[in-house]
């Protein structure tokens, strides 16, 4: 990580589930960040978000007695394209890689929709109510569909100049699971550095990833190909590569290493904002510094007064921390 990560500590990574009931969309909240990090992270995660997930879609169909897809059907009120556009919106969980063939059949009057897919115990179809074709009184239809594996978006043309199958009518196959992602950038302060960044993230998957799944599997997958790049275990510059352990090491009392005085940000004891700001605007901004302070010093500060002073000594006692005593005060 950046260096100055060991100035304003390791960025929180927060989720928030949506309203939809459903852990399939939610807003995600990484910060503090170095400047211009909320950009690199969000833009990088995004691109990998729309483009590299893998998730499960029909790829083609077989309709008996149909030969292409501008094959008039008797009795079916859509299209052979329709009922193709349909098959292409539905949001399906494919557990195994393997390709597997799902068949659909029906007598009309009727409409037929997701729930009616015949499957096996290795797909799962997340939105059952999609309507898939309508049969009218004498309308009579037998459909298997191959179900696949992927990533990303593949045309139909490409598998049907490989393949080439009589009567086998390939889709358009749309594999992300990934409905919307969506970034912004905000500004961040700890303590007297006001230039720092947050990143929030509007995430949400058709259900065969959990929003929390999709972050990590972006994660992971651009983790992979930045460690292509750093294999050999060779640090360049390590001096400026954010190091935690050293922190870890010099509150075990490890003599080698330079001491260097923690800092912890004084927001996170959720003063009210007069006395956030007053401790701010008179150079306190960690808990090492306030702590340093005397009820002297503090009734000094511009804007600081005795209702302010009785809520420090509060928050101070409810972490088992105190002010520096006035009697050893220079």
């Amino acid at each position: 990580m950046h260096i100055i990560q060991e100035e304003i500590g390791l960025p929180a990574f927060s989720v928030k589930p949506q309203s939809d009931g459903n852990d399939f969309h939610a807003i995600f909240t990484i910060g503090p960040l170095p400047p211009g990090y909320g950009m690199t992270l969000g833009n990088g995660l995004r691109r990998v978000l729309l483009s590299s997930l893998p998730g499960a879609a029909a790829t083609s169909i077989r309709i008996k007695g149909v030969q292409h897809e501008y094959t008039a059907m008797k009795g079916v009120v859509e299209s052979v394209v329709d009922i193709c556009l349909n098959l292409k919106t539905l949001n399906i969980r494919k557990f195994s890689k393997e390709s597997e063939v799902i068949t659909l059949s029906g007598k009309g009057p009727m409409v037929l929709t997701a729930k009616d897919l015949v499957v096996s115990s290795d797909i799962e179809v997340l939105n059952p109510d999609q309507v898939i074709c309508t049969l009218e009184k004498s309308g009579e239809i037998e459909m298997d569909i191959t179900i696949e594996k992927g990533v990303g978006y593949s045309p139909s043309g490409d598998r049907n100049k490989k393949q080439n199958e009589p009567s086998l009518i390939y889709i358009d196959a749309v594999y992300s699971p990934v409905q919307r992602v969506q970034y912004k950038v905000e500004a961040s302060r700890v303590g007297q550095q006001t230039n720092l960044e947050k990143l929030i993230m509007d995430i949400k998957t058709n259900g065969s990833l959990t929003a929390e799944e999709a972050m990590q599997f972006a994660s992971q997958l651009l983790k992979s190909y930045f460690e292509y790049f750093s294999s050999e275990e060779k640090i360049v510059e390590s001096d400026f590569i954010a190091d935690f352990s050293r922190t870890s090491a010099q509150e075990e009392g490890d003599d080698s290493l330079p001491v260097k005085e923690s800092y912890t940000p004084i927001e996170i004891l959720n003063f009210s904002p007069r006395t956030l700001n007053a401790l701010i605007n008179a150079g306190v901004g960690s808990i090492e510094q306030l702590t340093k302070c005397t009820e002297n010093q503090l009734s000094n500060f511009r804007g600081f007064g005795a209702k302010a002073l009785d809520e420090v000594n509060d928050t101070l006692a409810e972490r088992s921390l105190a002010l520096s005593d006035d009697s050893i005060e220079d």
